[in-house]
């Protein structure tokens, strides 16, 4: 009986002490090498369990409980309902120590006013459960470059090369033609932001600043065009980078090979105050396909405008550069500037008629201006204590091409300082040279979307920018903002033309990987549908995610759209220099063709790309239908509805 006691009261203070058990969390391994390596986080002992527990992330580590980076909800683990849990989490490097905390969340205090991007309620801090040590990227993190990304220089025998670091002793790049021959060194120029720089919240609030680093920029000289090169950055004393490599640009060439597109962002994993873009994995995924394809051809990447949607959240920068590393690191990565990179309440050019708002999040155009080198020197003064905006026109040749980029945000009408680059430049092109010029800026000159806000931007650029275009021969222009890829016939005042010379071919390429996607402009007698068929002047459109591939010689610029759900081609268009358009009408539908066909193996002159007939228009057309009104939108949208309207504050 003595013995049967002991018993009971040893199962009952076992009983007690689990009750009684706090919360755990533990993380392993606590020093990580380099950026996108992971964690694992495990819990244990979350008494009664909820799936509106959740897991913050913090960094720096002493963060307030609201001001976390990002969050996950314990139910992504399978185990949940247990009361223990893990989930492997990658980090990107922020250049200071993580730590993670869970806290009990429950339905009655959910806070209606206090939402994300997504009009999601964020996740509320009252009941911390248990905190973990820190996890960092040790002590060769904070010294150790990354984020590193190229782009072409003003002399064709040049490369530049940016990076970020933690402190701003100095650093280096070395390169040479072989990885064991890295002969030739160059010392980079350390330069670095700080958040009374930020015009407005959040780029300037304790929740969306955080330490950017060292923003470190340096060139490369005397490179032999067409040769491979391998460089890598850093110091002795701090630490080196991977070597990497990339083709130099050749002023003898003829040959251009472009990947671009707008729009694009990128994911994180987790979520946050805003919304990230769980497409842009695939955009980078096939690009970076396409570039290992080339093998030793140059290449370059465009991405015109709403770089990374960081809206002010200064971490989301980290976690774009960390993304794009693997192609930018390889090929020159080129910007302009969108609304998401600069617009803010008192921007110094804000016209009436605009809708210039505070897309930027605060940051007013100043990561945009130092994270990114691209050639020339244009600048605006931002009218704050922030640092001029650059990087807003400029322009540069790539084989037979001509690349111009302008900026939408900033003044482009005639008798300002923009309006007299680009008319300077395009009448400056030498044809015999470059055959092919490309404009490209963020807000489209066309677009058959609904998206009614910009209707005076689009008119007073063809008042002020479509002549330019017209009188010197522009071949193509891109646009983003709309997010969804569209191509229009040779066009000028809204008429169809007959061959490119007078009449450019717009494309809208903001298919990157934003979701939030506007609608067709309605027909007056279904106003809830898309339109189907186009208006005359729109070729071909689709919802789908992806990025054009441009592909130049002196004969012929090709142009082909490539959708993310396959990595195949979906939609091409032909100019030859004589300004004929080849594929530019509704009576020609293109067959799905792989891009290998046309990156290795045989000329893209020798693939059959057309294949004429009503039946295969109007299958494409249904195909473009059922595309577009099934594709689903990003996980978690409060609507059903794909085709959905535009934000307010949300292009």
């Amino acid at each position: 009986m003595i013995v049967d006691f002991s018993i009971f009261i040893l199962f009952l203070s076992i009983f007690v002490s689990s009750a009684n058990a706090k919360a755990t969390l533990s993380i392993s391994p606590k020093n990580l090498n380099r950026s996108g390596d992971s964690v694992v986080i495990k819990w244990s002992h979350v008494d009664s369990p909820s799936d509106l527990d959740w897991l913050g992330i913090y960094s720096p580590p002493d963060s307030p409980h609201d001001h976390f980076i990002g969050y996950k909800f314990l139910n992504a683990s399978p185990t949940w309902q247990s009361g223990s849990g893990a989930i492997s989490l990658p980090l990107t490097n922020l250049r200071s120590n993580y730590t993670f905390r869970i806290f009990r969340w429950t339905q009655s205090e959910i806070n209606p006013k206090h939402k994300d991007h997504d009009q999601n309620p964020l996740p509320g801090t009252k009941h911390l459960l248990s905190e973990s040590e820190q996890v960092g990227f040790g002590s060769a993190g904070v010294g150790r470059p990354e984020q590193i990304h190229l782009a072409f220089e003003d002399k064709v025998n040049r490369m530049q090369v940016t990076f970020v670091a933690g402190d701003g002793e100095e650093r280096f790049v070395r390169y040479g033609e072989g990885k064991d021959a890295l002969a030739n060194s160059a010392a980079a120029r350390g330069i670095r932001y700080e958040r009374e720089h930020m015009c407005n919240a959040p780029a300037n609030s304790t929740i969306g600043w955080r330490d950017p680093g060292w923003i470190f920029h340096t060139v490369m000289k005397n490179l032999n065009g067409g040769v491979r090169y391998f460089y890598q950055v850093g110091s002795d004393s701090k630490g080196w980078s991977e070597i990497h490599s990339f083709i130099a640009r050749d002023i003898y060439s003829e040959e251009t090979i472009a990947f671009m597109f707008g729009d694009m962002g990128c994911a994180t994993p987790y979520n946050t105050f805003i919304r990230t873009q769980d497409e842009s994995i695939s955009t980078v995924k096939w690009i970076l396909r396409d570039i290992e394809a080339l093998g030793d051809k140059p290449a370059l990447v465009s991405h015109i405008g709403d770089i990374s949607y960081a809206r002010g959240y200064s971490w989301v920068w980290d976690e774009f550069f960390a993304q794009i590393e693997p192609i930018a690191s390889r090929v020159p990565y080129h910007v302009c500037i969108g609304n998401h990179e600069y617009d803010f309440p008192t921007q110094p050019w804000k016209p009436d008629w605009g809708t210039y708002g505070n897309d930027g999040g605060g940051e007013c155009g100043v990561p945009y201006s130092l994270k990114f080198n691209m050639p020339g020197n244009s600048s605006e003064p931002t009218g704050t204590k922030a640092p001029p905006t650059r990087n807003l026109y400029y322009s540069y040749d790539m084989g037979s091409v001509h690349f111009l980029y302008i900026s939408t945000e900033t003044n482009f009408l005639k008798g300002g300082s923009q309006h007299e680059f680009i008319k300077r430049d395009l009448e400056s092109v030498n044809r015999e040279k470059t055959p092919f010029v490309v404009v490209q800026g963020h807000r489209p000159m066309y677009t058959t979307s609904n998206e009614v806000r910009d209707a005076m931007i689009r008119q007073k650029m063809v008042e002020h920018l479509e002549p330019l275009f017209v009188e010197n021969n522009v071949t193509l222009a891109l646009w983003g903002h709309v997010h969804r890829y569209e191509r229009f016939c040779p066009i000028s005042n809204n008429t169809c033309g007959k061959q490119w010379r007078g009449s450019p071919v717009h494309l809208v390429i903001g298919m990157g990987g934003q979701d939030w996607q506007p609608i067709w402009q309605p027909r007056p007698n279904h106003p809830g549908l898309p339109i189907f068929p186009q208006p005359e002047q729109s070729m071909y459109r689709t919802g789908e995610f992806g990025y054009t591939r441009l592909v130049a010689n002196k004969e012929k610029l090709t142009v082909s759209f490539v959708g993310n759900h396959d990595g195949e081609v979906h939609d091409t268009v032909e100019m030859l220099a004589s300004g004929e358009v080849i594929s530019g009408s509704k009576e020609d539908s293109v067959k799905t063709v792989p891009v290998s066909a046309t990156l290795v193996g045989k000329p893209e002159s020798n693939v059959l790309w057309y294949v004429k007939g009503a039946g295969l228009m109007i299958m494409g057309v249904l195909l473009g239908f059922v595309i577009g009104f099934f594709t689903r939108g990003k996980k978690g949208s409060a609507s059903d509805n794909r085709w959905i309207p535009v934000k307010n504050e949300e292009t």
